[in-house]
């Protein structure tokens, strides 16, 4: 990616820098620097071969696709060591095509909503006494990317196969095949939305087509057999990474990169195609997926909510569950991916300890690289719409 970034980026920022925002701006300019000597690092002598061995430090921005692996697999070790011992069900709620034009000029705020809509209708549906009776605890993410990287925002979340009593003494499970009816999911999300866009912004409700808030919006409830690991596993791949990974990028030349993606069959059986689009439609498909500044991607709510997910009430409700028996083991803690350690850098790993000029390991430190001078904001009103 980060060669992609370097090669098309100047033509794309000559051609499209006045309406480009300032998040995908500081996102071409850290990907494009990262692990190069611009973002500092530090040098090591091989005393076999006498060569210079750099370690370059990596951007961290949240839109590049190489720097969050490990945090990644943090984030994945915290979630299981948190998640109750029960059934999940993997819930998606998707907007309509229709609203896309609105969602681009106006991502934090639509996004924000779509995000609150989805997991409050599941919440509601859920204390309904006409179906669960109880409060479940609920992860959602926000996805914006589709395979071929075109537009299409939704929201994955993992529901637990039940929940806590109004009373907050007693855990009540749910048909393990059966969280919620699919249809009324989609109305009240639908119904919503749209009261919440009417209140808040009537000048963008007035330019919606009537029709988006008659039809069936998709939603989707499936239950996971495999327990929540293999949903939090899912989940994990949209925690810190970005529409496209650097495995999926075949080819660069002057003109065109090429990328692979899976399509997705009624059959169930996906295949894997190839697409090659023009360096700058790639930009222009992966920028349109960097999130705004600031905007919180995964969040929590139900019995998950920070007011609820106590140390006390948690112990209580997975005593509840063991006492009921039907609880499973909880998930094994080894993720078979090595979190890296917090705070200061500390020396590379064995893996990054041979010198790459000779094989040897024998690398003697000698010392820190600054990096530059970070990008600054530029002045002037932020813009809300990117090409």
């Amino acid at each position: 990616m980060a060669d992609i970034v370097r090669r098309f980026a100047p033509d794309y920022i000559a051609r499209h820098g006045a309406k480009l925002l300032q998040s995908h701006r500081r996102a071409l300019s850290d990907i494009g620097r990262c692990r190069t000597e611009a973002m500092g690092g530090h040098v090591y002598h091989c005393l076999d071969c006498d060569e210079n061995v750099f370690v370059y430090h990596g951007c961290k921005n949240r839109a590049c696709p190489s720097c969050h692996a490990g945090e990644t697999a943090a984030w994945l070790e915290k979630r299981r060591t948190e998640v109750l011992p029960c059934g999940h069900f993997h819930v998606t709620v998707t907007v309509p095509a229709e609203l896309h034009d609105v969602f681009r000029s106006n991502q934090k705020e639509m996004y924000d909503l779509q995000m609150k809509t989805a997991a409050g209708a599941v919440l509601t549906l859920c204390r309904d006494p006409r179906h669960l009776g109880a409060t479940p605890g609920i992860m959602s993410v926000l996805h914006t990317w589709s395979g071929q990287l075109s537009y299409h925002p939704h929201v994955h979340m993992l529901v637990t196969a039940g929940g806590v009593s109004p009373d907050n003494k007693r855990w009540l499970p749910s048909n393990p095949r059966f969280l919620i009816p699919v249809k009324a999911l989609s109305r009240l999300v639908r119904n919503r939305f749209a009261e919440a866009v009417k209140v808040q912004r009537p000048d963008l409700f007035a330019k919606i087509p009537p029709t988006v808030w008659t039809r069936e919006w998709v939603a989707n409830i499936l239950p996971w057999d495999g327990g929540a690991d293999g949903v939090l596993r899912y989940l994990a791949r949209y925690v810190k990474r970005i529409a496209v990974t650097d495995a999926r990028i075949q080819a660069i030349d002057d003109q065109h990169v090429t990328f692979r993606y899976k399509s997705r069959q009624k059959n169930g059986k996906n295949k894997w195609l190839t697409a090659q689009v023009t360096g700058e439609e790639f930009l222009r498909r992966f920028l349109q997926h960097v999130l705004p500044k600031g905007f919180h991607k995964i969040r929590y709510g139900g019995l998950w909510h920070s007011r609820n997910r106590g140390t006390t009430s948690r112990i209580r409700v997975m005593m509840l569950m063991d006492a009921e028996k039907r609880a499973s083991p909880p998930p094994s803690s080894d993720s078979g991916a090595t979190v890296p350690p917090s705070g200061k850098w500390q020396e590379p790993p064995a893996g990054f300890r041979r010198c790459p000029h000779c094989g040897g390991t024998r690398l003697e430190y000698i010392g820190e690289l600054k990096r530059e001078a970070p990008l600054r904001r530029t002045k002037g009103k932020p813009r809300n719409r990117s090409p």
